[in-house]
């Protein structure tokens, strides 16, 4: 039995990246256009660890918000005004068959048969708008 030959490969150590390296690759992943993969890529990382500086590099820089503050409130009285009278409710009655009755904003109403003519019905209405 022979043995092949053994390849020994060796492994590069851990490369250590300065501060100011990793700034300089972050700020150019950010550059509009620029793709952050293609900024790993060209740097010889992953992009995954380019990715986790910017989230420690983004972290540092944000500032923390800022704390809400009170604010001064005075309470003062509505202006005066008339009271608006609620309109006082009819009771309803019971609804006959093919009877329409139509309430309008100012309170009237207005009962009209099923028979009604359409084209008539709509030049009341809007007689009684004021339209």
């Amino acid at each position: 039995m022979t043995r092949s030959g053994i390849e020994l490969v060796r492994s590069e150590r851990r490369r250590r990246w300065m501060r100011a390296e990793k700034e300089r690759l972050v700020a150019a992943s950010f550059e509009p256009g620029v793709s952050a993969s293609n900024v790993a890529r060209e740097a010889g990382l992953h992009v995954s660890q380019l990715f986790q500086w910017r989230k420690l590099l983004c972290e540092r820089v944000v500032p923390p918000a800022p704390v809400p503050s009170l604010l001064p409130v005075a309470i003062v009285p509505a202006p005066s005004s008339t009271p608006v009278e609620p309109r006082p409710r009819r009771p309803r009655t019971r609804r006959l068959n093919g009877v329409i009755e139509i309430e309008l904003a100012d309170g009237r109403r207005l009962t009209v048969g099923r028979d009604v003519d359409a084209a008539a019905l709509r030049r009341v209405l809007d007689a009684l708008e004021g339209r």
